[in-house]
């Protein structure tokens, strides 16, 4: 499914959206203490981004995440051509370029946690309390879009 611009969130009653990230798609995951950061199509990209590596090494083992990788400016705006400028660089050019243009992995979904397979549960509800079910009405969601909670969920503090 693409995405399409609106002024307002344009979600149909009763579901729900995500924003559009100005960035790069990329899965991290940590496994026996060895954090992997890759491209949609496999590329290593953990040499690149060694803060994005940095923070992935405290989740749990046995973890995996769907996301993407985004750098703000100092106005607070997705900075595009800044991510793009990190990719070439490597060891001490991009410890220096993760200080000045620091990456940031916008997690979009919870694929694995601590060895436990999350991809069957719906967004809103805990991996280790609700299995997955359909929805009442029989939709099936697209990527991007699903039912919306009749309740949040609820918060968790850090």
């Amino acid at each position: 499914m693409l995405a399409r611009p609106c002024v307002r969130p344009c979600a149909a009653a009763g579901w729900a959206g995500e924003p559009k990230w100005d960035g790069f798609r990329a899965g991290a995951s940590v496994d026996a203490g060895q954090v992997v950061l890759r491209s949609k199509r496999g590329t290593d990209m953990a040499p690149a981004f060694p803060e994005v590596v940095a923070g992935a090494a405290q989740l749990p083992d046995a973890t995996a995440l769907d996301g993407e990788l985004v750098v703000w400016d100092a106005a607070g705006r997705l900075a595009f051509e800044r991510l793009q400028n990190r990719l070439a660089r490597r060891g001490a050019g991009a410890a220096r370029a993760a200080e000045k243009w620091p990456t940031h992995f916008v997690a979009f979904d919870l694929l694995r946690l601590s060895r436990t397979d999350t991809t069957g549960c719906w967004w809103w509800k805990s991996a280790s309390t609700s299995p997955a079910t359909p929805p009442a009405d029989g939709a099936t969601p697209h990527a991007g879009t699903a039912p919306a909670p009749t309740s949040p969920p609820p918060m968790s503090p850090t």
